[in-house]
């Protein structure tokens, strides 16, 4: 089969983890938010939603648009990662690293009506490094039609071993 025949898809998975965020689940299924994934060159959008009550419309993406699909909940969201052209997600620190580990560009999206949002400080530091960039529901729209994937510099994971052995050491084990 010649390179005209393979279907290209380039996927969007948009997370939110097990909380509910239909703010984020919502502005992800706005025809502005679609459009602006479909002139990036993004074929699918795949959003797991969660405990929220908002329900996103699927679509088969046969009018030219963004397949559209979604889910609640699955046991590993490792696959949909592995998968994904692009990762927008809550700014849940597990999502974050998972996605980073990955090396999958990511938009973190801050849901604002968290009470003492901490996880806010984690993205926004994690964005002026570079890792990632950085949105809330209301400017997610703007931060893709500006995507500019060529800035993101590569998450490299700290290693641990140096800690590990000073906690070893200190409570008397043998350090090797």
């Amino acid at each position: 089969m010649d390179d005209k025949h393979v279907e290209y898809k380039r996927i969007v998975f948009v997370t939110v983890g097990t909380t509910s965020f239909d703010s984020l689940v919502k502005t992800v299924d706005s025809k502005q938010v679609k459009e602006a994934l479909s002139a990036k060159g993004y074929t699918h959008l795949v959003i797991q939603m969660g405990r929220g009550s908002y329900i996103p419309k699927k679509s088969s993406g046969e009018d030219g648009s963004l397949v559209v699909d979604y889910f609640t909940f699955s046991s590993s969201i490792a696959d949909y990662l592995r998968s994904a052209s692009l990762v927008i997600s809550h700014a849940g620190s597990g999502s974050i690293f998972e996605t980073l580990r990955l090396a999958k560009p990511l938009i973190v999206v801050v849901n604002e009506d968290l009470m003492d949002n901490h996880q806010s400080e984690l993205a926004e530091e994690l964005a002026e490094r570079k890792h990632l960039f950085c949105a809330r529901p209301q400017t997610l729209c703007e931060v893709i039609k500006s995507l500019n994937l060529d800035i993101i510099v590569p998450y490299e994971p700290g290693d641990a071993n140096p800690v590990a052995k000073l906690i070893n050491k200190h409570l008397g084990f043998p350090v090797d």
